[in-house]
C-alpha cells in the first residue's frame, strides 16, 4: 500500500502516472511551491479561514462546513485570470449527496486570490497537471477555501458524499490547519474499489494530488480532542478541468 510522501520533483508526476495520486510532505510542498512564485503572505492568506461563510447547502442538515468559492482559466501557459463569479455544480452521479443543485457560494476574498500564495499554487498546479496532460488546450480551474468544524460532542464530516470522485480532471488537496481534532484520515480506492493509500494530512502545506478519473478519495469524519476548545480542519482544494 502506498504511504509515503514523495519528493514534489519528476517522481510526483511519475507517481501521478503509475498511481493516480500521490502525498507530498509539508515542507517539500515548500519547497515545490517556492519554485513558482513566494509564500510571503501565507499568514495572512492562512488567516483568511476565519472568514468563511457557513455552506448552508448540505443535505444532510449539517452545519459544520465553511467555505469559500473562486473560478480561475488557464491555458497550459500564461496568464491564469480570475474568472467571474458561476456557481458550483456537481452531477448526482459524483455527488449522490449534494449534487444536482447549482451551489453559489461566497467568494475568495479578492486580495487572498489575487495574493502571493494563491498564485504560487495555482502556477505549480497548472504546471504538473498541464505535463500529465499535455493535450489540454484550456482549463477550467475552481478553488475552494474549506473548514470543517468538530462541535462539542459530534463531528465533523469532510467527505459527507462518501467515497467519491468530484468530476474533474486533477485534485489537489492542500491543508492548510489542523486544530485540536482527531482522524481526518484520506483513503484512495482504485476503480475497483481496491485501496490504494491512506494517510493523514497533518501540518501545513502537506498535499494529497488526485487524478480524479482514476481514483476516488474520502476523508474520514474528524472530532474534537478537547471539547472545551475550538476544532476545525482547513484546507485549500484546487480541481483542475479540460475547458470544452
Amino acid at each position: 500500500m502506498a504511504d509515503t510522501a514523495l519528493m514534489p520533483d519528476q517522481s510526483l508526476q511519475a507517481s501521478l502516472m503509475r498511481e493516480g495520486f500521490a502525498f507530498v510532505h509539508g515542507g517539500d510542498m515548500r519547497r515545490a511551491l517556492e519554485s513558482f512564485g513566494v509564500l510571503a503572505d501565507w499568514q495572512t492568506f492562512a488567516a483568511s479561514w476565519e472568514d468563511l461563510d457557513l455552506d448552508t447547502y448540505m443535505a444532510d442538515g449539517g452545519r459544520y462546513r465553511r467555505r469559500r468559492h473562486a473560478v480561475y482559466e488557464a491555458g497550459p501557459s500564461g496568464d491564469i485570470a480570475r474568472a467571474p463569479a458561476r456557481p458550483h455544480y456537481q452531477a448526482l452521479d459524483y455527488n449522490p449527496l449534494n449534487g444536482g443543485v447549482a451551489r453559489w457560494f461566497s467568494p475568495v476574498r479578492d486580495e487572498i486570490g489575487s495574493g502571493a500564495s494563491m498564485r504560487a499554487i495555482l502556477a505549480f498546479s497548472r504546471d504538473l497537471f498541464s505535463r500529465l496532460a499535455p493535450d489540454a488546450a484550456r482549463w477550467t480551474i475552481e478553488v475552494h477555501q474549506f473548514r470543517i468544524e468538530a462541535p462539542p460532542g459530534a463531528e465533523g464530516r469532510p467527505t459527507p458524499e462518501g467515497m467519491h470522485r468530484d468530476g474533474v480532471d486533477y485534485v489537489l488537496v492542500l491543508l492548510v490547519d489542523r486544530r485540536n481534532i482527531a482522524s481526518g484520515t484520506t483513503a484512495i480506492l482504485g476503480s475497483d474499489g481496491h485501496e490504494l493509500g491512506r494517510f493523514t494530512l497533518t501540518a501545513p502545506l502537506d498535499a494529497a494530488l488526485v487524478d480524479d478519473a482514476r481514483v476516488s478519495h474520502g476523508v474520514t469524519p474528524v472530532q474534537a480532542l478537547d471539547a472545551a476548545a475550538p476544532a476545525h480542519r482547513d484546507v485549500l482544494v484546487v480541481t483542475f478541468k479540460r475547458s470544452v
